[in-house]
């Protein structure tokens, strides 16, 4: 839900990719591009942005080479032993050419289905940014509003928590399709149809009449951001990877704006709002996307539907028992259906889950998070709204130092080691520790939101370029197994904490062991 990563100039701020992409039809469209940077900078810089891609981005003399990766750049070479998050010397620069590197072997080349128009290039990443601030944006918005909606459709307990888990589990669930989808059909088109769906759905959400309408609605809001978001990630991860840093600022920059969004607008316009102000954001970036993203080809491959159908019907079925009155039906068929997945990926031709023996360590560590990050922007707002008494209004302006942290979080991240990682995921363990000792103001809310949410940041950054190092030609299924991770993590883990803890201490304090659990599988890769 809430909070799911670009090469940093020497002041932490992004720069214009200027990486060498596919050309039309697999052949590289070259233009020659002056080399103005300066090589006399020998100090050290972190980057942990970049994905571990293999593709075409990568540079070696003046020669793209597939097998090395794009960000790996060390004064002037590409390095694949290089870390992204340990670069020195040498770095992509506006015009395409590479820090370090004679300007007569410095080239360009175009993404595939054409080159942006001149002048687009930052106003097209600003539109995939804008998709996936509005995928994080909707699994926090309806937080802070969820007493409001209870007395406004008669939800129970288990009610409120499914319009945060049918947004969440429909999203996660159908990740896995989508990036798939992504590859087989093409980026562009996929987002476009992800975005029209998420439109449509949060009109309907705005305009439910009762809690099943709503929750069907919130649903479909999901499926269409399991479309849209490994689509818009794919296109970052092919055009623009090393502004990946500043993607990861908009996803966890989403998740705790979604609180304090939610907060004002259920506070002034009414709970139907955090749902009707979505619809013309969205309607404008379906326009932006049409004018100002490339079209793309297909990468190839194609859709596992055994695979798809399996693991959707699984982890619904596996969610719903979690809370169900009588949990054994559900579970025992969640079990048959998600081994039967299993199976089938040993024997698919294109498996979902292809690029897991590569990422499966990010990916575990994403999934925890991912309960972390929902069940902290789900009992947070209650805690505030429930304990210390805080209307919406004041519950949503309450999330702006825990806000604010994530943004300055995710910012800092690319110039920190990976070690950095089992690090962050402490200080967000103890932050969540912290919010379970008491309601004092500001020593036990302040404290905490500010040391959990610069944990979070600084995480996900870090996990998502872990989860995404893999062939361009799997970005898409990439961006749909981490996204998966996350959002499945989440559904899961807040229906668990649910259904088994009371009261509000002892939920921090679980998702406080939850944080410190994410962080045993990193250790390895932080010793790099």
């Amino acid at each position: 839900m809430h909070p799911n990563p670009d090469h940093t100039d020497r002041t932490g701020l992004s720069v214009p990719h200027g990486t060498i992409e596919p050309g039309a039809g697999g052949q590289a469209a070259t233009s020659d591009a002056p080399d103005t940077s300066d090589t006399s900078d020998t100090g050290s810089r972190a980057d942990a942005a970049s994905p571990n891609t293999q593709g075409p981005a990568d540079l070696s003399q003046g020669r793209a080479d597939p097998a090395r990766n794009p960000a790996d750049l060390t004064r002037g070479r590409a390095d694949p032993a290089q870390d992204p998050a340990d670069l020195t010397h040498g770095q992509a620069n506006p015009t395409g050419s590479v820090a370090g590197a004679p300007s007569s072997t410095s080239r360009h080349v175009t993404p595939a289905g054409g080159p942006p128009r001149p002048g687009t290039d930052g106003k097209a990443f600003a539109v995939l940014a804008t998709a996936q601030f509005l995928v994080v944006l909707n699994t926090s918005i309806v937080n802070v509003a969820l007493p409001s909606i209870r007395t406004g459709l008669d939800l129970s307990p288990t009610g409120m928590s499914w319009v945060v888990n049918a947004y969440g589990l429909a999203f996660g669930a159908l990740l896995l399709a989508g990036g798939q989808l992504t590859d087989v059909l093409g980026a562009r088109r996929i987002l476009l149809i992800g975005l029209s769906a998420f439109a449509a759905a949060s009109l309907a959400a705005g305009l439910a009449p009762t809690a099943p309408l709503l929750i069907a609605a919130r649903a479909v809001q999901g499926a269409g951001a399991a479309l849209l978001a490994p689509a818009a990630l794919a296109l970052v991860l092919r055009h623009h990877p090393t502004r990946l840093g500043v993607w990861g600022g908009v996803s966890g920059a989403g998740g705790a704006a979604g609180v304090l969004l939610g907060g004002l607008l259920t506070g002034t316009l009414g709970w139907q709002a955090i749902f009707l102000v979505t619809v013309p954001v969205t309607i404008a970036a379906i326009g932006a996307t049409r004018l100002l993203v490339p079209r793309d080809s297909p990468t190839g491959g194609r859709l596992d539907v055994t695979g798809a159908v399996t693991a959707t019907g699984g982890l619904v079925a596996l969610t719903y028992g979690l809370t169900a009155p009588d949990p054994v039906l559900p579970v025992a068929l969640a079990a048959i259906l998600l081994t039967t997945f299993l199976i089938t990926q040993r024997r698919a031709k294109s498996p979902v889950l292809r690029t897991f023996t590569t990422t499966g360590r990010a990916n575990t560590a994403m999934a925890v998070l991912g309960a972390v990050w929902v069940s902290l922007f789900y009992f947070l707002p209650l805690y505030q709204q429930q304990v210390l008494g805080y209307p919406p209004l004041v519950a949503g302006l309450a999330q702006l130092p825990l806000a604010g942290a994530v943004v300055l979080g995710s910012a800092f991240a690319p110039r920190l080691p990976r070690r950095a990682l089992p690090v962050a995921l402490t200080a967000l363990a103890a932050g969540l520790a912290w919010f379970a000792t008491g309601p004092a103001f500001p020593f036990d809310v302040l404290g905490p939101s500010l040391l959990t949410g610069a944990g979070l940041g600084v995480a996900f950054v870090h996990l998502t370029v872990d989860a995404t190092r893999v062939p361009t030609a799997d970005a898409g299924v990439a961006g749909g197994l981490v996204n998966t991770s996350r959002q499945v993590g989440g559904a899961i883990g807040l229906a668990a904490l649910v259904a088994t803890t009371t009261g509000f201490a002892a939920a921090f304090t679980a998702t406080a062991v939850l944080a410190a659990v994410a962080a045993v599988p990193t250790l390895r890769g932080a010793q790099r």
